[in-house]
């Protein structure tokens, strides 16, 4: 088991907390953690570009002048791809772009960028993120007693917390179960109640 600091909102320690090391300790795997980026990234695709090939273009329905003696090519309809207005071939359709990994590749993922974090020191634990009401300016005083001035990731179950921080610029807030590897990697800091950190535990630690 490792040990880290634990702080409270006002960013003094009070004492120290206890992780597991086969999701917080491991040795992370850049090639799983990029496929699992690629699927997510993929997934966020809106894939909603399409065109009409010649059975959806209007029009068509008759011939337009006769086989032979017009001096022209032959011609059975004004939706050929060879027409102005005509179809498209072989043109993009609205599709979804994406796709499944494995769950044991994406838990290695998760365990991976969790491991990242603690080893460069950007995973902060905090006892409680607790509010008497949901106030930005309060999270804002939370965030700068824990040092946290770039992009910061705040995974706690506490409603009101995840209220007052996400209209702040740079800040995710989220619930453990809604943790993934493309915000964890995106983010510098990632600050995480010990509630939060048990139950992303429960989920991995036999993963």
């Amino acid at each position: 088991m490792s040990k880290v600091a634990l702080y409270n909102v006002e960013g003094k320690q009070v004492g120290e907390f206890e992780l597991n090391d086969t999701v917080f300790g491991i040795e992370p795997n850049e090639f799983v953690v990029h496929e699992a980026v690629v699927m997510q990234l993929a997934s966020l695709r809106r894939g909603t570009v399409g065109v009409k090939n010649r059975a959806a273009v209007s029009g068509g329905g008759r011939k337009p002048f006769k086989q032979k003696g017009t001096g022209r090519a032959r011609a059975g309809s004004t939706r050929s791809p060879l027409w102005r207005h005509g179809g498209v071939v072989f043109g993009p359709q609205a599709r979804s772009y994406a796709y499944s990994i494995p769950r044991k590749k994406r838990r290695l993922a998760l365990k991976s960028v969790l491991s990242d974090k603690l080893a460069n020191g950007n995973l902060i634990v905090v006892d409680d993120l607790k509010m008497e009401s949901p106030k930005t300016k309060e999270m804002v005083r939370i965030l700068n007693n824990l040092g946290v001035e770039r992009k910061a990731l705040v995974v706690t179950g506490c409603i009101d917390a995840r209220t007052s921080a996400r209209n702040i610029e740079g800040v995710l807030p989220m619930t453990a179960d809604g943790i993934n590897v493309y915000d964890i990697l995106n983010h510098d800091k990632m600050i995480v109640t010990q509630e939060a950190v048990r139950a992303i535990e429960e989920v991995l630690a036999d993963a």
